[in-house]
């Protein structure tokens, strides 16, 4: 098997999942995960998380609506949480499997894209 990297994930498209679909072994995951270094896997390797802490609210507004225009594009919807204005945590799970697919490998290396060094 080649080795996942994140330019590959970025440029690969997510597949509709209704379920039917295995979510990833633990051990799966975490190859993935070494993938897109900035995000951080959950003890139980059901989902991946990223922390972002923005300059400002309409910072953070901002990159919450560059994460959606991909997420949307993707048809694969992370969990958003804004906390004291500014600090935002990205959260990817595929729902329909409970559990971890490629698809949040692929929208965690393409919402990686879009944050600016500066924002995190």
């Amino acid at each position: 098997m080649h080795p996942i990297t994140a330019d590959k994930l970025a440029a690969q498209k997510c597949v509709p999942c209704e379920g039917g679909v295995d979510q990833l072994t633990p051990e799966q995951a975490n190859e993935y995960r070494q993938a897109v270094t900035s995000w951080e896997l959950d003890q139980n390797a059901t989902l991946i998380y990223r922390k972002v802490n923005c300059k400002s609210f309409v910072r953070a507004i901002e990159m919450i609506n560059r994460i959606t225009e991909v997420a949307e594009r993707e048809q694969h919807h992370p969990d958003l949480h804004l906390t004291g204005y500014r600090h935002l945590k990205i959260v990817l799970t595929t729902h329909a499997i409970g559990g971890l697919s490629e698809n949040d490998f692929i929208l965690a290396a393409q919402i990686d894209r879009i944050i600016a060094p500066t924002d995190s």
